[in-house]
């Protein structure tokens, strides 16, 4: 059993993978992936995700994967919006949570992260918040960190890690301008916090790579990019035979191509 929390695969000189799961077959080529380089991993449910598939069978389905690998493999619940799915993820078996209060005002998600990072760490669960709002591609703008409320969310909160608006969009199908460095270098000097990059699909790579050894961002979390390479390798997995039915057998094909494109995301963290 290899599972991990947070706190015991950040490394000042690597970022790990948040890798956003929706099913069986990309999480099981995301362990594989981790497995190949001999990397920890963080695998990821969503919202989505967990529209799709209950709590309890994500964390037996992560728990597993963790089993059948040698590396650390965090189980970790990405954007819970509230204390009961923060704590129904810690029944499940989930290793770390997500407690997203980022649309609150900054006391309420203060106070509200930290009951979450209580009843984490009581669990022997690492905990992560939210500070400043990362937006989407589509219609919701991003609302920038203040690096004042980022030092008082920190210090009053006791979370694991924390994820920033620096630049940073969520569901960006090709590469943006990149993060505010200066930002970043802000935040980095009023706290000590492991920081968390939602939307790191959106984020050149060259840029992910560089920060990931030489900034205090320990997590990037990959999602689009990932979700991509799994539905051209679905569609071309259905459109090379026609005739063929069998799921099993259409899916098995998924696997090479998203496992390939979860080692390139992977290997750019390393350090």
């Amino acid at each position: 059993m290899t599972l991990a929390t947070l706190t015991d695969v950040f490394r000042p000189d690597r970022a790990v993978g948040g890798l956003v799961c929706l099913g069986w077959e990309d999480a099981r080529a995301y362990a594989q992936a981790a497995q190949s380089l001999n990397v920890p991993v963080i695998l990821q449910a969503g919202p989505s995700c967990r529209d799709h598939t209950p709590l309890p069978v994500l964390g037996a389905m992560f728990r597993w994967l963790a089993a059948d690998v040698d590396v650390p493999v965090v189980a970790h619940l990405d954007h819970g919006y509230d204390a009961e799915t923060c704590r129904a993820a810690i029944e499940a078996g989930f290793t770390s949570v997500m407690f997203d209060g980022s649309k609150l005002p900054l006391d309420e998600n203060i106070a509200r992260t930290r009951e979450i990072v209580e009843m984490a760490h009581a669990a022997g669960v690492s905990c992560e918040g939210e500070i400043g709002f990362v937006g989407y591609a589509e219609g919701v703008e991003s609302r920038g960190t203040d690096p004042g409320e980022a030092a008082r969310f920190a210090s009053e909160t006791g979370v694991d890690a924390m994820a920033v608006s620096v630049g940073n969009t969520h569901l960006q199908t090709q590469a943006g301008a990149g993060l505010d460095e200066d930002l970043i270098a802000a935040i980095e000097a009023v706290t000590d916090v492991p920081l968390v990059i939602h939307g790191g699909s959106g984020v050149p790579h060259a840029q992910r790579a560089r920060l990931a050894r030489t900034s205090a961002i320990a997590k990037f979390n990959i999602g689009t990019e990932l979700r991509q390479a799994f539905g051209a390798a679905l569609r071309e997995a259905v459109n090379r035979d026609p005739d063929r039915f069998d799921r099993v057998q259409i899916l098995r094909d998924t696997q090479e191509p998203v496992m390939r494109a979860a080692v390139a995301v992977l290997r750019s963290l390393k350090g």
